[in-house]
């Protein structure tokens, strides 16, 4: 500082400048040392330091064992100069000692540091209460886990990593390097981690899940160590109000898909974090839907346990496969899936092998009735499957609305044909329109004569034509089964004969199945 610059400071012994000082007292008092509390930098004219060296070292002494900072000696009436044995005793002692060889108002001194020392107790104290103040808003709104981390991480400019107990990135923000940098080896650097500063235990004390650490090239602060703590708290209190919903590891995987789809993570920082959470490496990855028929569920509470008991299955199903795969809840009880497939000759018997644990497990859900998997094409890229998981989840949704009497263990847009399409446009006005004109005279005669007309033309058509397993079927005579398909004819004004007609009915009759599947 200037002020004591201008004294012509020198230090005679005791080195240690490094040393934090709490606050500056000036005292001429021999006995000072008893009222001192430790930090303190001290101001004298060296009035104690005046009854020889032998009172000097006691006085040194006094003042080291007390905890002082340093002493600050203005040479003049009282002391001339210092001793080369004042000067040990301060080497000795670990006690800073400077000699002010030009005359300086202590004043200035004293309140030039405390104005100093109180802007940085009033700035500690403003960042306690702006991380207080955050973190208990991110708290009582309920944010997700990788809002909390990145909020810590841009308070402190520094990246933050959340793992759980083996070492499996739940959630992070780089700062100053690239995610995939960061992630490098991850577990490996993590393991070999010490718990110090750096890394801050989350969950209460007796049930720890996780680590929270700092991953900066400075010094820890007070302030990082304020921060990594605070977060933590905020973490546990999250987790203990998710801890009936989904687990910690299933919203990162949510998370991670949701920063790929909405183009948030270049391929290399994608592929750092989805192995960051267990997904295998040099894989192909198919993106997948599972989606299930069951009962309907009034309860919200009761339908949400078993969406959590399917992604349970879908997971087990993986287990046994022993296969790796990013799973999240999609729509209702719809899984959405990045599957890691090894890369083999026959990749769609795999891929089967794999589908058909995870269809045994999820049909063991309670209520669940019919369980389909839609399947897109394997990519390299991760980016890509996670945006062809839409077009996986159309495909399962139109499976599961055929019906058939032999499932597949997956199915791909090809096996879905016409009620692929349909399912692409049936909300379109015109598509709506031409089913009505198709059907509506039909429909109208089964309402007003209680009538079944429908259902027969559905069979008849399902059935290509073949009017003698139709009257099987419907156990009715050939001579009622014809009287039946001629009304038809009569009402709908066309020939069952014709081929274009039976294709214009069937669309028609797929149309409206699509559309009441979609009403409560």
């Amino acid at each position: 500082m200037p002020v004591v610059r201008a004294g012509e400071p020198e230090v005679v012994g005791g080195g240690s400048l490094a040393r934090p000082v709490r606050w500056v007292h000036v005292s001429e008092l021999a006995d000072v040392a008893q009222l001192l509390v430790g930090g303190e930098l001290i101001l004298t004219t060296g009035q104690a330091m005046s009854h020889g060296d032998a009172a000097t070292e006691e006085y040194l002494t006094a003042l080291a064992a007390a905890g002082v900072s340093g002493l600050v000696v203005e040479l003049g009436g009282y002391v001339p100069a210092l001793s080369s044995r004042v000067a040990a005793t301060a080497d000795a002692l670990g006690l800073p000692l400077i000699a002010l060889h030009r005359l300086t108002r202590f004043v200035e001194i004293t309140e030039a540091v405390h104005r100093v020392i109180v802007a940085e107790q009033y700035a500690e104290l403003e960042f306690a209460r702006t991380v207080h103040e955050t973190f208990t808003e991110l708290s009582v709104r309920r944010a997700a886990l990788a809002e909390i981390v990145q909020t810590a991480a841009h308070m402190l400019d520094a990246a933050v990593v959340l793992e759980d107990l083996t070492h499996r990135v739940l959630a992070l923000t780089a700062r100053h390097a690239s995610t995939s940098t960061l992630l490098e080896n991850w577990e490996t650097t993590s393991r070999l981690l010490p718990d110090d500063w750096d890394a801050v235990a989350v969950g209460p004390h007796t049930q720890r899940w996780g680590r929270l650490l700092l991953r900066s090239d400075g010094v820890p602060t007070v302030r990082a160590r304020m921060v990594l703590e605070r977060a933590a708290q905020t973490l546990t209190l999250h987790r203990m109000i998710e801890k009936d919903r989904f687990g910690l590891h299933r919203q990162a995987q949510t998370g991670l898909i949701d920063d790929m789809v909405n183009g948030r993570l270049h391929e290399r920082d994608a592929r750092a974090r989805a192995a960051a959470l267990g997904l295998a490496r040099r894989a192909a990855y198919v993106p997948l839907a599972v989606d299930v028929a069951a009962a309907a569920e009034t309860d919200p509470v009761a339908g949400q346990r078993r969406a959590v008991g399917i992604l349970d299955a879908v997971t087990h199903g993986l287990g046994l496969a022993k296969m790796t795969a990013l799973a999240v809840a999609d729509q209702g009880d719809r899984i959405a899936m990045i599957l890691a497939l090894p890369r083999t000759d026959e990749p769609d018997e795999k891929l089967a092998a794999v589908c058909t644990a995870i269809l045994g497990e999820v049909r063991r859900v309670d209520g669940v009735r019919r369980v389909v998997i839609g399947a897109g094409a394997a990519s390299d890229s991760l980016l890509d499957t996670a945006h062809e998981l839409p077009h996986a989840a159309h495909v399962a949704e139109v499976a599961l609305s055929l019906g058939s009497s032999a499932p597949r263990p997956f199915y791909r847009s090809g096996d879905v044909r016409l009620r692929g399409l349909l399912s692409l446009i049936r909300d379109e006005p015109g598509v709506q329109r031409f089913a009505e004109t198709e059907l509506s005279a039909l429909l109208r005669y089964d309402l007003r004569h209680d009538a079944d007309l429908t259902r027969t033309l559905r069979q008849f058509l399902d059935l290509a034509g073949n009017k003698t397993q139709l009257a099987r079927r419907l156990s009715v005579s050939r001579p009622t089964l014809y009287e039946r398909l001629a009304r038809i004819e009569r009402i709908l004004d066309i020939d069952l004969g014709d081929g274009e007609s039976r294709t214009s009915l069937h669309t028609a009759l797929l149309i409206r199945d699509l559309t009441a599947a979609d009403r409560p």
